[in-house]
């Protein structure tokens, strides 16, 4: 789970952070920074892996069903 939100930066990429852990105990926090079009390409891969599960009852508002069709890529 990321520690923040994901943010751009003064040169147009994306940054986040997540933290690592050992047996259950935080042990570090790992910056990643992806270009925006790495960025759109790790969002189609997740969408793709998400695609056809159910979300947990703690999953973000976008992945909740919202009554409309979803159009699946590729």
């Amino acid at each position: 789970m990321p520690e923040r939100r994901p943010s751009r930066t003064e040169e147009g990429d994306v940054t986040l952070s997540f933290p690592i852990s050992h047996a259950g105990k935080p042990v570090a926090v790992a910056p990643l920074t992806l270009t925006a079009a790495e960025a759109e390409q790790l969002h189609a891969a997740l969408c793709h892996a998400l695609a056809g599960h159910p979300p947990p009852d703690d999953a973000p508002a976008c992945r909740q069903p919202c009554g409309r069709t979803v159009v699946r890529w590729p």
